[in-house]
């Protein structure tokens, strides 16, 4: 009897601490409203492709500046404070666009919620491994990115929604979704800062030096490439599938959001069946098939005009999308173990991607008067993914 009693009070004690950690990874998922809220501001300032993309770009610029200095802050203050501290730095994100919604202030909001993310994506995996074994670790990640992905899944539906019932009377309209993400913030903030996680002693950090080195092996330079191109095709997405069924079907922003929806619908069911099919298939042949996924569909969008069949290509390069992360970042780590914490800062540095590909395909797609610009730019870091899955240890 007293056996069950502590055992009982043991899983009581770990559903304290995992359902504070795994709401940080919804608060995690708060970064992909950029696509969908940078649609919404295009149209509400009549901003061109290349201003709108700007904003993206922001988001995934502050990786470079971020991942390996948080590091050193972690040492300093421990996981779980750092965390707290990239939490606070979203919620001034969210608050900054319920007071204003000019140009300025969009690029400050967007700007704020990027570092938080850098911040949060550096920090939050190692806290976990304080409340995990080894063994139970990964699968604990892997259900903290579905978290994450319905975050993301909610971020058009909530804006569609401000924007198409009684919110616009409040004087929310799209908005609606900052209030609503900041009071999931804020109750994040205090159920973590309320939860006791004992911690080991740090690690001895990686310096910027210590990273940029390594790019130096022609390995960790692929795989630093094939993460910038991963997140630039994540990023990209995101961003343009609306876009291109209101450029092919004369759809508004607030029907064609759902377009991301989709996206992150596949993405998150490859994430969950990417878990079990890496078990008995060769990493390389995965990503060999998820890559040849994306292609196919890329060349679908050059020229689709049906909506189910430009939902199909979407639904095609979410699912194919979504585990090159982990295969890429695995193979970085298995080709240095004996540099992991450098390995590891320089792969979210690599991050970095969602600000060059936004940008480039503003760009393209201002220059070619079409999203069709877009989808070359994203064609081009699919391309280089396949030519690097020659590369990979089976």
């Amino acid at each position: 009897m007293e056996n069950n009693k502590t055992l009982a009070a043991g899983q009581k004690s770990f559903l304290a601490q995992i359902i504070p950690v795994m709401l940080c990874f919804f608060a995690m998922g708060f970064v992909d409203l950029v696509g969908t809220a940078s649609n919404y501001v295009q149209k509400d300032l009549s901003l061109t492709d290349s201003q709108a993309n700007l904003f993206p770009s922001l988001v995934f610029f502050w990786f470079l500046i971020f991942s390996v200095p948080t590091g050193l802050l972690m040492n300093r203050i421990g996981r779980k404070n750092t965390v707290l501290v990239s939490l606070a730095v979203t919620l001034t994100s969210l608050v900054i666009p319920v007071f204003a919604d000019s140009f300025t202030a969009m690029l400050l909001a967007f700007s704020f919620l990027g570092i938080g993310n850098a911040i949060m994506q550096t920090s939050l995996n190692p806290l976990v491994s304080n409340l995990m074994s080894s063994d139970h670790l990964a699968s604990t990640l892997t259900f903290g990115q579905f978290v994450k992905a319905i975050a993301s899944f909610l971020a058009p539906i909530l804006a569609a929604w401000g924007a198409t019932t009684l919110m616009p009377t409040l004087g929310m309209n799209w908005k609606v979704l900052f209030p609503i993400y900041a009071a999931v913030c804020t109750i994040t903030i205090a159920m973590l800062g309320a939860t006791p996680i004992e911690e080991e002693q740090p690690d001895k950090a990686s310096s910027v030096t210590d990273c940029i080195r390594l790019l130096g092996r022609p390995f960790i330079l692929l795989c630093f490439l094939g993460i910038m191109c991963h997140v630039g095709i994540d990023v990209g997405t995101n961003t343009t599938a609306p876009k291109i069924l209101i450029e092919r079907l004369g759809m508004t922003l607030e029907t064609a959001g759902f377009a991301t929806g989709v996206y992150f619908i596949f993405r998150t069911a490859g994430c969950f069946l990417g878990s079990f099919i890496l078990r008995s298939c060769s990493a390389r042949k995965f990503f060999t098939v998820s890559v040849v996924m994306m292609l196919l569909a890329m060349i679908i969008l050059f020229s689709a005009s049906s909506l189910y069949l430009i939902y199909a290509a979407i639904a095609m390069i979410g699912f194919g999308n979504s585990n090159i992360f982990p295969v890429v970042f695995a193979q970085a780590l298995n080709n240095s173990p004996k540099e992991k914490n450098e390995v590891s800062g320089l792969m979210i540095m690599g991050l970095f991607g969602g600000t060059i590909f936004p940008l480039a395909m503003g760009f393209a797609s201002d220059i070619l008067g079409g999203q069709a610009g877009a989808i070359a730019v994203m064609t081009i870091g699919a391309a280089y993914l396949l030519l690097y899955s020659a590369r990979i240890k089976k």
